[in-house]
């Protein structure tokens, strides 16, 4: 009897310490879980979204967690990536690239999709329309008459007799053909003659240059998705031992050396698709978020490369400029 009263003593005594030590306990906080499916992640950009991301109060370990699969210029290998980001039960999926928001849309049309770097997604039947995108598919877009069609224009004004023109891109993205698309479609109604050159790995980079010198181009447009921009340096330094004036879209290959580069800020597109995420976690649903286009674009010029190419940028070009090279 004794040793019964002892431990209903002790129990009494316990049982208020655990009711006030879980009262005053915190609960645990839910960690997002987002993959992050990309043709090929340039590591610097994707600093900026984790950047924005917690500017917006997400910390990762605490209340976010980002599977990053990285295809590597490898398209064949996006689907095989995007089923391995949904058997880690991600609450969204951030797609970079066209060849990425694709393979992500065909492995799921539950999970939220958000798309950056895709070049109008309506063409590559990512969503049904920028105001309403209906279905799991959202995010940020570039439209292509907005982007390498103006350097090609901007071109010609430090080219005046420019009448062969290639154009290099990943053969296998989307996204790249529906914008060399509308660069071909400008550069034909500026009377240009104009050669397609699609690339798949970094052995055909050396014909495609000498198809280039074939017709006689005069300028080279790249389209430089990330693919593209992993072989940067060989593309650069063939176009220099060709003499072609690179034009391209974002600012990284004029500053290694192209002559022009005219598009949207990749920081900005990165920042804008955390706030995507965030819009997502907090409940709102893909098919309600419009999609974005950027409003502002960079216009980098790189006068030492004219020298060494004999061209004069017009001082009309050199003030409309946002980079100046020297």
């Amino acid at each position: 009897m004794t040793h019964r009263r002892t431990i209903l003593a002790l129990l009494a005594n316990l049982l208020p310490a655990l009711y006030f030590a879980g009262a005053g306990a915190q609960p645990s906080r839910t960690a997002h879980r987002i993959g992050v499916l990309a043709q090929d992640l340039q590591p610097g950009l994707l600093d900026t979204f984790r950047d924005e991301l917690q500017k917006l109060g997400y910390v990762e370990g605490d209340n976010i967690e980002i599977e990053v699969r990285n295809a590597a210029g490898r398209n064949d290998r996006l689907a095989g990536l995007a089923n391995e980001l949904l058997r880690l039960n991600v609450v969204a999926i951030v797609a970079v690239n066209t060849p990425a928001a694709q393979a992500a849309k065909k492995a799921t049309s539950a999970i939220p999709i958000i798309m950056m770097r895709v070049a109008d997604p309506v063409k590559s039947g990512l969503v049904a329309s920028f105001a309403r995108p209906g279905g799991n598919v959202t995010g940020l877009s570039f439209m292509p008459d907005a982007l390498g069609p103006k350097g090609v224009e901007m071109l010609r004004e430090i080219v005046p007799n420019l009448s062969r023109m290639a154009a290099l891109y990943q053969g296998d993205n989307t996204g790249a053909v529906v914008i060399v698309d509308e660069v071909e479609r400008k550069g034909r109604q500026m009377g240009l003659t104009f050669l397609r050159v699609p690339v798949r790995d970094a052995k055909e980079y050396a014909a495609a240059f000498d198809s280039m010198v074939k017709i006689q181009a005069q300028a080279l447009f790249v389209m430089d998705d990330g693919a593209i921009t992993k072989r940067r340096q060989l593309i650069l330094d063939l176009a220099a031992h060709h003499a072609l004036p690179v034009v391209s879209i974002y600012k990284d290959f004029a500053e290694a050396g192209g002559l022009i580069a005219y598009g949207p800020d990749l920081d900005t597109v990165y920042r804008r698709g955390a706030y995507y995420v965030d819009r997502l976690i907090k409940g709102e649903a893909a098919s309600q978020l419009p999609i974005e286009q950027p409003t502002n674009f960079h216009l980098a010029v790189n006068l030492r490369t004219a020298r060494a190419l004999g061209l004069t940028i017009p001082p009309t070009l050199l003030a409309r400029a946002d980079e100046v090279i020297e």
